[in-house]
């Protein structure tokens, strides 16, 4: 797949099959569009394209929004890598590109920009400036332009629909089952492991600790998960606390992680860690004692939804 970092930056080497999204979470609903694109790319012996944007363009129309993403940019490219598209170009989002007219867009990106021969869409796409344009207008400028237009119902997607919203919520909510559903992959955190208190090594469960550089990346709830974790080429299940460690009268919020039968030094490196269960919510413990005697009953839990993978 090759990658642009700006709409001026692509030059069309053969006329295009496009889809444009952010596709946060490049979920299964997604993958329906996805799929397609790259099936009629080859059909027509064109290249696909997906036009996406950096940051997420709610993110600049309103100033002040926090918006937590399912993937971090390079998580994104990633998964739009295994689907096999072409070419992606990530454009910078700003104010002076979301004043671009609907027309303005079509001709100057669509046409001259992308040499598109076909346009494949969502069932609820809107763009050019204010998001006044609807699919009608798309089919309008394709016939002006000489590109050809197909709609993704929401039934073709999913008899359910699904939307990074719902999967954000599913985070949110602790239920992990529920956002794999819907993503088709396992969601995942990735980040550098730095040096905690350490006083996981002192009641038997020593932990790494995991910061993640990406402040957008969205940290599903606080509690406890099993999770699992490559390290040097092999498979390791852990569980993972993520919240405020109200036992040690911790003051923010921390990612660690104990992994089982693991011992090897950890600190520098760059894991990704996926996260496959919520087991309970974080509490706070009278002791240090009752906190390892309720780590012990967490690990029995863990070991044993582990062996029915």
């Amino acid at each position: 797949m090759k990658i642009f970092n700006s709409i001026k930056s692509f030059n069309a080497n053969k006329p295009t099959i496009v889809t444009i999204g952010t596709f946060d979470g490049v979920h299964l609903g997604h993958c329906k569009i996805l799929e397609q694109i790259t099936k009629n790319a080859h059909a027509l012996n064109c290249e696909s394209l997906v036009l996406t944007f950096f940051p997420h363009p709610r993110m600049v129309l309103q100033e002040g929004t926090e918006m937590k993403q399912l993937n971090t940019l390079n998580e994104k490219i990633a998964l739009l890598d295994n689907l096999g598209i072409d070419n992606l170009v990530v454009h910078p989002f700003d104010k002076e590109f979301s004043r671009l007219t609907a027309e303005e867009f079509v001709k100057k990106v669509l046409v001259d920009v992308f040499k598109i021969k076909k346009i494949i869409i969502g069932h609820d796409h809107r763009f050019g400036r204010n998001r006044t344009a609807t699919i009608d207008d798309l089919i309008n400028f394709g016939e002006t332009y000489g590109f050809e237009v197909e709609q993704i119902s929401a039934k073709e997607i999913n008899e359910v629909a699904i939307s990074s919203t719902k999967i954000r919520n599913a985070l949110l909510e602790g239920n992990i089952e529920l956002a794999t559903n819907y993503l088709g992959y396992d969601y995942s955190l990735t980040g550098i492991i730095i040096k905690g208190k350490q006083l996981g090594r002192t009641i038997g469960y020593p932990t790494a600790n995991i910061t993640i550089e990406e402040d957008y990346k969205l940290i599903p709830n606080n509690g406890v998960y099993i999770a699992k974790s490559v390290l040097n080429g092999k498979t390791v299940f852990g569980m993972m606390n993520i919240g405020n460690r109200p036992t040690v009268d911790g003051t923010k919020e921390t990612i660690e992680i104990n992994f089982f039968d693991f011992k090897q030094d950890l600190y520098g490196q760059k894991i990704t860690i996926s996260l496959l269960h919520r087991m309970r919510s974080e509490q706070k413990f009278e002791s240090l004692d009752a906190l390892k005697n309720q780590l012990g009953k967490d690990k029995k839990t863990a070991l044993s939804f582990i062996e029915n993978l």
